[in-house]
């Protein structure tokens, strides 16, 4: 049987064997994983979908192939006897595809032409049914002098060498691109949470005990994202060299760290039109889902505004980096108890011990301006601090 290049998602074309779990000759059961693929977007484990032995690997480890090549052949364990079949099947002869010019079906190699400034017409596709490759776009790229390298680190005794994984890899492109496309800024405000935090302690037992997990502050910081996008939908957009799109519907993705490994950002679909304790447990499934690979890239696809959740590694003001092309992504810190000003029962000002933490809005200057990105936080502050949160616990 052969096994192919599975439809990781909607959105993928193509992706990149990292590693076959099985060597030719092993035998593997059916929902045993056989290979681990990665895209642009997720790495996953793919199981074989068989039981048997493996009888031939097509397709190395680092290669990149479309949905639906062959990777690898594995005769099937054998099932119960059954009567001969009566009619004789006649060899099919393979059909030959012959290189030819100008067909791209994949998004990244697409943008890999682009990036060099080339014309896919003139290249000539070696991939299944004519496709162009990776390799062919290198391939047709006149070559250029090479810049000066880095300084190579001098190495000592005990120094250890560490290949950057793909996803670093593909994670520090992302970054750099970014920080070259966007015109970066950054503005913040200090919330004061007692507001969130009454609610918590009112309904945080209750909620551990319907929901199977404890309420944190994030659903609430969602929340109220979610409602202030509504005054201000600049900050929900996002932005090409010519034109900027401003969405309607708010898909929120979540910053995931992933052991230290790297991070993944799963979306929440239509966050604007959800309330509180649904927020909280579709965060939490796509986190969860997300550190265990099991996430898939579409989930992670169509983002539209990104939050960052640095609170528990206890850090005080975080500046993020925009996940392109968005056009602003919020950072969350530690919220820690301090001293604060309030309006004591006479009307004098007195001193009080709440929740305070800060929200750090990184923003793109080519979208909109500090004022508006200045008024958006105060929404999204005094949504925090004002809203009453009980009926949403309800």
């Amino acid at each position: 049987m052969d096994i192919t290049m599975p439809q990781l998602g909607e959105t993928v074309t193509e992706a990149t064997v990292t590693r076959w779990l099985k060597a030719v000759g092993d035998t593997v059961t059916a929902d045993e994983p056989l290979f681990e693929v990665t895209t642009d977007k997720v790495d996953s484990e793919v199981p074989a979908g068989v039981t048997g032995r493996i009888a031939e690997i097509l397709v190395p480890e680092g290669e990149t192939v479309a949905v639906g090549v062959r990777l690898a052949v594995v005769d099937a364990a054998p099932a119960a006897p059954v009567a001969p079949a009566t009619p004789v099947a006649r060899p099919v002869t393979p059909r030959v595809e012959t290189p030819r010019p100008g067909l791209v079906t994949s998004p990244v190699v697409r943008r890999l032409i682009a990036e060099r400034g080339l014309d896919p017409t003139t290249i000539v596709g070696t991939g299944e049914g004519g496709r162009i490759t990776r390799h062919d776009v290198l391939a047709a790229t006149p070559s250029e002098p090479r810049p000066p390298t880095a300084p190579t680190p001098r190495l000592e005794r005990d120094d250890e060498v560490v290949p950057l994984s793909t996803i670093r890899r593909r994670t520090a492109e992302h970054m750099v691109r970014s920080k070259a496309t966007s015109a970066h800024v950054y503005t913040s405000v200090e919330v004061d949470f007692e507001h969130v935090e009454r609610t918590r302690r009112a309904h945080g037992d209750a909620f551990r005990e319907q929901e199977g997990f404890g309420l944190t502050y994030l659903p609430f910081i969602v929340r109220a994202v979610a409602d202030a996008t509504h005054e201000y939908p600049h900050v929900n957009a996002s932005i090409d060299a010519d034109s900027m799109t401003v969405h309607h519907a708010l898909h929120l993705g979540i910053a995931v760290d992933l052991d230290f490994a790297g991070l993944l950002a799963p979306v929440v679909r239509d966050a604007d039109g959800k309330r509180l304790r649904l927020l909280a447990r579709e965060i939490r499934d796509l986190a969860s889902r997300a550190r265990a690979r099991r996430i898939s890239p579409d989930e992670l696809a169509g983002g539209t505004f990104t939050i960052t959740n640095m609170g528990p590694f206890d850090t005080y003001m975080t500046l993020p980096i925009i996940n392109q092309p968005q056009v602003a992504i919020l950072a969350t810190d530690a919220i820690r108890k301090r001293p604060v000003v309030v309006q004591g029962p006479d009307g004098d000002d007195a001193i009080a011990i709440h929740p305070v933490g800060i929200l750090a809005l990184t923003w793109d200057h080519r979208a909109f301006d500090g004022a508006y990105a200045a008024s958006f936080l105060h929404a999204v502050r005094t949504n925090l601090e004002t809203r009453d949160w009980d009926p949403e616990l309800a």
